[in-house]
Order: structure tokens, then sequence, then C-alpha cells
């Protein structure tokens, strides 16, 4: 007797290296994809492919209808938050060096530069320069990834910013004081604050009230702008940013929680309230007038010049909180430059709308479902291979059992037929006995209808009840003379002991393996629930990490997660059938085999009871 059972195992340990788990999640992903392509709901027309060696693509929209502007605007730092919810991280190399951004004509590569790229934690920002932004109407870019054969990035800091800005500085420096991301290289020559992740936008500084930073001077006089991203941890007297010369001076800070501007001593009304705990963006700007402004919108004004000085610079005198993202320009910025600042850079962003992915060869054609799979991520996937192992598993199950049951009943019938005819002293004639090949298969139904010998209905479980209790007359008689035969009232309860037996066995075998469709049908949705309810946290875990919470960021993540419980449920349904269809025909063949046992006692007592 042999009996064969093959069992793989895949383990996936914490340690395990990033590198090796991108080439599984993306071989599982590619088998699917494929079959995704067949499975498109609704097209959507695009441009032709930038280069065909990005193998995806999105379509990012600027709504400057979500901004209200008056004049365009030119080659402006827009930043692109990306997360789980909403770009493939396993699909682009881990350190984003495949990333690139093109203009809306899909062929003009944009200028841009990385500031966090996380692929473990799946949270990126990017900073894109983009051309031009017409108030009112929606603009295009692309942004391309997928290139394992990309070389470094292409990205460049300096030439994201125009000539005008003097500074900026993202606080995420990990050694020494903040530097600055322009050309212009003017970093900070003292800072006794904090630097550290978790800010804003990325990395962020954080002061105590006896902290501050110092700047390089800068030449002032024909405009200046100062921008940044501050949560105020109480109301308080600080100074944000100043600037010194001599006796004159350009200030931007908080007096009483309220926010105020100031050139020598003539200083903006203090109307607006900098509420503590929440993130707001300040601004000022300097040139024929003074403006300051809260969140986008203008809180103040002074009629006073901006004078010549050339002085050096102070940021975060006697404040208390966080800052992110300070900026300063050479030019006094327009009230629409500030205002778009403050709509595209904060956690609600307005302006920027990641669309879903593209997947080059599809013929400028985007299928829903490609999107949604190419948006779950690595738990996600992993939860879906162990689906797609329950599913294979249980239609093999199925396919097995339904051959195996198609031919016992058809062995059944044929042995039944033959068996009818029989007179009942010619009980035993159709016995025969076993060779060692139907012992070596007695335990394999599957193996005994393939490949077994068929000549005297080895795969009819009826005969197999019939042989045993055949075998035990034979036992007893033993050289008994025929007219001598005769059995007792004990031997024929023995015999029948012996026939219930073999019918448990018979109907165990019929029963095996069943219990895998159970699994399926009972833990395929559980575990995809579990795959859902984990890609839901894991989306909202990135958004609030990255602060993007727009519908367009949310919906691919929560769309993705809900893919695993699809998966489950596609493996618990057709299992669901096949069980309750394979249970009746074993109930059939059941009824049968306990039919013929106690058609077969009552023909052997007629024929030997004394």
């Amino acid at each position: 007797m042999m009996q064969r059972s093959a069992t793989d195992t895949v383990m996936m340990s914490p340690s395990c290296n990033q590198h090796l788990r991108k080439y599984c999640t993306m071989n599982i992903k590619k088998a699917l994809l494929v079959l995704s392509a067949t499975l498109s709901l609704i097209p959507a027309t695009s441009h032709a492919w930038w280069d065909e060696a990005w193998s995806t693509r999105k379509k990012i929209t600027l709504n400057m209808s979500q901004v209200e502007t008056r004049a365009p605007l030119a080659q402006v730092p827009v930043l692109i938050r990306l997360h789980t919810g909403d770009f493939d991280f396993s699909a682009a190399k881990d350190d984003g060096a495949d990333i690139r951004f093109v203009a809306e004509d899909d062929k003009t590569p944009l200028k841009y530069h990385i500031e966090k790229y996380d692929a473990v934690n799946e949270m990126a920002f990017i900073w894109v320069q983009v051309p031009k932004l017409e108030p009112g109407k929606a603009g295009t870019i692309y942004l391309y990834s997928g290139n394992d054969k990309a070389g470094g990035s292409s990205g460049d800091a300096r030439a994201t910013y125009d000539a005008s800005q003097n500074a900026v500085y993202h606080f995420n420096d990990k050694d020494g004081a903040p530097k600055d991301a322009t050309a212009n290289g003017n970093h900070a020559s003292q800072f006794t604050g904090k630097m550290g992740d978790g800010s804003l936008i990325g990395a962020g500084a954080t002061f105590d009230g006896a902290g501050f930073m110092t700047l390089p001077a800068a030449r002032t006089g024909q405009g200046f702008t100062v921008s940044a991203w501050v949560k105020v941890a109480s109301p308080m007297e600080a100074i944000l940013f100043q600037q010194q010369d001599g006796g004159q001076s350009v200030t931007l800070g908080i007096s009483g929680g309220k926010l105020y501007g100031e050139v020598n001593g003539v200083q903006t009304p203090k109307t607006a309230d900098v509420a503590p705990g929440a993130w707001h963006h300040v601004a000022l700007t300097a040139g024929q007038t003074l403006s300051v402004y809260l969140d986008g919108q203008e809180v103040g004004n002074a009629n006073v010049a901006l004078p010549q000085m050339q002085g050096a610079i102070t940021v975060g005198r006697g404040y208390s909180g966080e800052m992110d993202e300070l900026e300063l320009a050479g030019i006094s910025r327009p009230a629409d430059w500030i205002k778009v600042q403050a709509k595209s850079q904060g956690s609600d962003s307005a302006l920027v709308s990641i669309g879903a992915d593209e997947v080059k060869g599809s013929g400028g054609d985007t299928s829903y479902f490609g999107t949604i799979l190419h948006s779950v991520t690595l738990d996600g996937w992993v939860v879906i291979g162990i689906l797609i192992v329950m599913a294979a598993i249980s239609w093999i199950v199925m396919l097995v059992k339904g051959v195996v049951l198609g031919k016992v009943q058809k062995r059944n019938k044929a042995f039944m037929a033959d068996y009818g005819k029989l007179a009942i002293m010619e009980t035993a004639r159709l016995d025969a006995d076993d060779t060692e090949e139907d012992e070596d298969l007695s335990d394999s139904p599957l193996l005994s209808v393939l490949v077994g010998k068929h000549d005297h209905y080895q795969d009819s479980t009826l005969y197999r009840i019939y042989h045993t209790g055949v075998q035990e007359i034979r036992n007893r008689f033993g050289a008994a003379e025929p007219g001598k035969q005769h059995l007792s009232p004990q031997a024929i309860g023995a015999i029948k002991a012996s026939l219930d037996a073999t019918l448990v066995r018979e109907t165990q075998k019929l029963n095996g393996l069943m219990v895998l469709l159970t699994i399926a049908i009972s833990g395929g949705p559980f575990l995809g629930l579990l795959g859902t309810v984990v890609g839901v946290m894991i989306t909202f875990a990135a958004i609030a990490a990255t602060g993007d919470v727009n519908v367009a960021a949310i919906a691919p993540g929560i769309a993705a997660a809900l893919v695993a419980t699809v998966a489950g449920l596609g493996v618990a349904i057709p299992a669901l059938f096949g069980y309750n269809y394979l249970g009746s025909k074993i109930k059939n063949v059941t009824a049968d085999m306990h039919v013929f046992s106690d058609e077969f006692i009552s023909r052997i007592t007629e024929a030997y009871s004394r």
C-alpha cells in the first residue's frame, strides 16, 4: 500500500530582504494583470506614451477651479504627495530613481526633485515645477515609473525653483544645520532647534521657545517674500522671521496669538488668529506695500515700502512649535502665488488630483480593474496569494471528487446489474481475489479509477462490501461440503458487522478531502476580510502620514483593499456549490451501500441459515 502527499510551504520572515518581497509581489501582480487585461470595464483615452522604457504612468490633474486666482502663474513648484492609496511603490525602484514627470503634451520632461521617498512605508513627497497654471482651468502632467534600467534620479532641486527664489528649507537634513535646496547655497549658519520626521511635509523643524535659526545676509529692496508652514504650541509672542540691517528691519511675527508683519516699525493690523495645534501657512510679501497672509488669504497690509537692506536673518526666535517648508524669494510674490502654495501643499490639497494607473501596451486605455490591482499593498498580495492557493486546492478536490464519484456510480450500476442475475446459491460467483495492485490502490480512489484494473468491479463500493461478505463466508465454511454449509445467527451477525465496517471505511474514502472544501467555504471570506481590514488600515495610515485626504487619494486604496474580500468570496462561492453537489452524490452512493448491505445479509441468511 502506498500513499503519497506533497506539501509546499512559503514563509516570509520579518527580516526578508525588501528586494525579494518586491520581486514576489510583482510576480503575483503580473500574473493577475494578464487576467485584468480581459476584464477592462470602462476605457479612457489618453495621449501617446512618452517613453516605451517606462511601463506605468499616472495622470495628475491640477484643478485651478479649486483655487480662486486671477492671473496665470509660471514655473510654480507644486508638491506631489504619493502614498499607498494612489501609487504602486512595488512597481517603481526602491529609491524612486525611475520616476519622471512629463508636461501635458506628454513629450516635455519637467524639472522636479524628491524631498522624501520611502518605499518601505510607501510614502513620497516630490516637488515638480509646473510650467503654467491658468485660472479656472484644469492642467495636466504625467508621472511615469516602472523602468528597472533607469539610471540615477534625474531630479534636480536647484532646477525646480525659478531664479527669484533665494532659499528653500525642507528641514530634511540628517546632520548639521538646515540646507538650502536651491542653487544659491544659502545654508543656515546656526540652528539650535531640532529636525525630525513626522512633520507636515516629511521632515520638519521644532523650536522650544529658546532655539532659533540664523541665515546668511540677503540683499532686499526690489521686493521680498517669506513663507512657511507653522504649528504653534500656544498663543505667544514670537518672531517667525526677521531681517535687520542697522536700524531697519522686516519682521513676520506672532503677538498674542495673532499674525502680523512689520517694516521699520510700521505694522499690519493684528486681526488674524494663528490657532494652536493645527498647521497654518503664513507668508509676508514686501515691495511698495507690505502684506501678510494666513492660509492663503490676505489678513493685513500696510502702506510701507521695503527698504534697501543687507543683513542677517533670524528665524524662530521666541517661537515654540513646529515649522516646515520655509521659503525666501527676492521678489514680492503675487497673492495668487501665495494662495496656490497654501492650497497645494497642505494636507487637504485641493489643487492636486492623482489619477489611475495606465499600463504600457494598453493602447491608451486604462482598466479600472487593472487600476485596483496596481493599488493593492504587499499585505493584500500575501492574503490574495494564500487565497489563490486555497482556490486551486478546492478546484482540484472538486474535479477529483467529481471524476471518482462518477466512476463509482457507473461501476455500482454495472455491478448491481450482474448481481441481480445471480441465483441464491450463486451469490459468490462474482467475487475475485485481490491482486497486489488492488491492495496498493485500495486507499486511493482516484488512482484506482485512473490506473487500476477494472476486470471485476474494483471501482465499485458495492462490490467491496460484497467482496468482504463473500470472504467472511468462505472463511467460515472452509472445506465443508455444499450441503452442510450453514451459518448460525451469531455468524450472520458477525458478517453483518464486517459489512458495516467496510461500509464505514468506504464512506470515509468518499468523504476524504471534503474538509478542504469546508475550509475554503468558511476560511476564504474571513481571510479576505482580514486582507481588506489590513489594507484599509494601511491606506488610512499612509494618508495620515502624508496628509493627503482628497477622495482621489483615498478611493484607489480602499478599492484595492476590497480586492481581498472579493478574492475570499471567489474562493468560497465555487467551493460552496461544489461541496453541496458532491455531498448529494456521496449521500446517494452511501444510501446505495446501506441498501445493498441489508439485501446481501438477507440473501445469505436465506441461503445459509439452518
